[in-house]
């Protein structure tokens, strides 16, 4: 028989998406005994923080808010970070979640203590925290990479990332180098390039680019949409049919990847003119290999009598400008760096250690990996949500962090209702997992490209998911207790406080 059942305390680590889904369905669940807690003064993850100009997401709007929560009324096809940023707060206001944050609290590292069955929780305060379950929803695109090129520290005017852009800087009529040409980039050298006296864009490889053909929604179709919602919802429906149609290209489908080649070359010759432009925007690899972007104005922009897209490469940084590795020295104003994020290392800064002293960091010596993306042997009662092998290239991501969510709260309840202390993955479950993600994606076209964001130093891809939407909503459906060690409560141990902080 089972003990009597008792709410663990919960922490959440981040309040983007991941965060606010896994509150609102522990809600849902009747469940209250948790706590959000968020480095920064407000909510929001990656779409508190891009505030650049032109921020908007790659996903269309109706599949890039919860199933559950259908926005029906987004201003485009493609939403604005403003616009998202509003779906969040509003989200966390009409669930309940605003009492269960925490902000301006950062945890800096965890320890498990098997004695007591909780995680203590280390913020950068001081403070010590404790809870039963620990989840981390820091995602992939918090932590902004900064390029080692040499004298970058000499430049002497303003400089920033674009992930944390500076809106106190001008840019009018100033002479703006862009180091970086990917999805921050393209979004905003177009809303910036008309404002510059000079715009030099300074690419290290070019990008697949295919159009997005964005628009805004017209009143009466936000009026439809709002008076029969299953529009909304056949709307989001179709979009995710769509993208997952778009699978195959990625394992290698050369008739799929031929045509969707020859599209993005013309519709990038159709904008630009100039054949040597035209011959440095083709990337040398196969679509799919890094990720595809989409624009409607990129090239538009790069074909500006005051815009140069400059490909030599970069030597060093100079104290007023850039040196190319071609010996040309070009003179700047201001900075931008479009250089991405540290994909990689998920839960870095954040230090975790489990079962007998075990250090994540030793855990992941040899890459980043967890079983299903979610949780690992040795770190009991620990999940991470949008972790290793859970990104996507075709499709949106909250789907993946809706199926995490389910399947975390399952072990919530499985904790509550069988008496349990905690579950501990199997190795040779995590080890199993592991084998076969590596083998299918040395099948993907991910495995022919020699540097993305998806791999790490070593090679190792870390970020993708190796099949189809599909078959990780069917992998995560039910939850195995069999993949886990089940330790049981004692029964002697004292009644859990209600709150995890």
């Amino acid at each position: 028989m089972h003990g009597p059942q008792r709410e663990p305390r919960i922490a959440i680590i981040g309040s983007g998406f991941s965060g606010l889904c896994l509150g609102i369905q522990l809600r849902q669940a009747g469940i209250h005994s948790f706590t959000i807690y968020e480095k920064a003064s407000a909510l929001g993850g990656t779409w508190r923080d891009n505030t650049y100009p032109g921020a908007a997401c790659d996903v269309p709007a109706m599949a890039y808010c919860f199933s559950f929560e259908q926005k029906s009324d987004w201003s485009r096809k493609w939403a604005p970070q403003p616009e998202i940023l509003a779906y969040m707060e509003h989200c966390a206001r009409k669930y309940g979640l605003l009492p269960h944050f925490r902000f301006d609290t950062e945890i800096t590292s965890a320890v498990f203590d098997e004695s007591a069955g909780v995680w203590r929780l280390h913020t950068s305060a001081g403070e010590t925290l404790e809870a039963e379950v620990l989840v981390s929803g820091v995602g992939q695109l918090n932590r902004p990479a900064f390029p080692t090129i040499l004298g970058l520290e000499r430049f002497r005017g303003p400089h920033f990332h674009s992930a944390r852009w500076d809106h106190g800087v001008a840019l009018e009529g100033r002479r703006v180098g862009v180091i970086g040409n990917a999805a921050s980039a393209i979004q905003f050298v177009p809303e910036i390039a008309p404002r510059c006296g000079e715009l030099v864009v300074f690419q290290r490889s070019a990008n697949w680019m295919m159009p997005r053909m964005d628009r805004a929604y017209s009143e009466r179709e936000k009026q439809r949409f709002a008076r029969y919602p299953w529009l909304a919802k056949l709307a989001r429906y179709a979009i995710w049919a769509t993208f997952e149609l778009q699978w195959p290209v990625f394992r290698r489908n050369r008739f799929m990847a031929g045509r969707y080649e020859k599209v993005a070359k013309e519709k990038m010759r159709e904008v630009v003119r100039d054949p040597r432009l035209q011959e440095a925007l083709v990337p040398a690899y196969p679509i799919g290999g890094k990720r595809i972007l989409i624009s409607d104005d990129y090239y538009a922009a790069l074909g500006r009598e005051n815009v140069e897209l400059v490909t030599a490469g970069i030597e060093r940084i100079e104290e007023d400008g850039v040196r190319t590795r071609d010996g040309r020295h070009i003179p700047l104003d201001v900075l931008i760096l479009a250089t991405g994020f540290q994909t990689t290392e998920f839960l870095a800064p954040m230090d975790l250690t489990g079962l007998s002293g075990r250090s994540l960091r030793e855990e992941w010596k040899g890459g980043a990996r967890a079983y299903l993306g979610m949780t690992l042997s040795g770190f009991p009662n620990f999940f991470m949500m949008y972790g290793p092998n859970t990104n996507l290239g075709h499709n949106s991501i909250i789907f993946m962090i809706e199926c995490q969510t389910r399947y975390i709260l399952g072990c919530i309840q499985a904790l509550r209702e069988r008496g349990l202390a905690w579950l501990d993955l199997r190795r040779e479950v995590l080890d199993a997992f592991d084998a076969k993600m590596q083998r299918d994606l040395a099948r993907t076209v991910w495995n022919d490209t020699d540097h993305s964001w998806y791999k790490d130093a070593a090679g190792r891809i870390t970020n993708n998911w190796s099949g189809s939407t599909i078959r990780y909503w069917w992998s995560t459906r039910h939850l195995d207790l069999g993949d886990y060690h089940q330790v049981a409560r004692a029964a002697s141990t004292t009644k859990l406080p209600a709150r995890a902080a």
